[in-house]
């Protein structure tokens, strides 16, 4: 009888030094999830759109109690350094230059979802909850709704509560109350 092959799980470190050895090309779209090295979808136009507006939102009024990320690597454990869209980050002066985020610096993360919406729903947000990330959206752009999942914990996701917000709502960061979206300036 046959021995199952045995997998490796990849840590950071390791994904890291793969990186500086050349194993990646630069244009290579990737993350670190549960120690395996997976290739991201391509990014359509209405999905950069979406991060475009969300970035246009956020920046202006995150100012100095928070810094806004985009699709730049956070390190939410060992084996796990995804790339969310956008992050929001408690405001760091340095933004972040000398370090990556890690789980207590994010505040919010949100995903934008064209093609990937049922595999953001089975990995990425269930891997927000885990490494307790307060809460996360996820920007289902085809039933043009936000989920908004909060309070890491038993329930949908990980996540003890689940909103799905329509147009005509608007949204408000736990951590960054100061903030308030409409939600059709986000789906545009």
């Amino acid at each position: 009888m046959a021995m199952p092959l045995a997998g490796h799980r990849f840590t950071v470190d390791e994904y890291h030094r793969m990186g500086e050895a050349g194993v990646f090309h630069e244009d290579d779209r990737v993350e670190l999830i549960d120690g395996q090295v997976l290739e991201m979808t391509p990014i359509g136009p209405a999905h950069s759109g979406c991060v475009n507006r969300l970035n246009a939102l956020f920046a202006p009024l995150a100012g100095r109690q928070a810094t806004v990320s985009v699709q730049n690597p956070v390190v939410l454990g060992e084996h796990e350094e995804p790339q969310p869209d956008f992050t929001v980050l408690r405001y760091r002066a340095d933004g972040y230059r000398e370090r990556h985020p890690g789980t207590p610096d994010v505040l919010l993360v949100i995903e934008v979802a064209d093609t990937s919406v049922e595999a953001d729903r089975r990995t990425k947000i269930p891997l927000y909850a885990r490494t307790g990330i307060p809460e996360a959206w996820l920007v289902n752009l085809p039933a043009d709704t936000i989920e908004c999942y909060r309070e890491p914990g038993a329930g949908a996701g990980g996540y003890a509560s689940l909103r799905t917000a329509k147009r005509g709502e608007t949204l408000t960061p736990l951590q960054v109350p100061g903030i308030k979206l409409r939600v059709d300036d986000i789906l545009g």
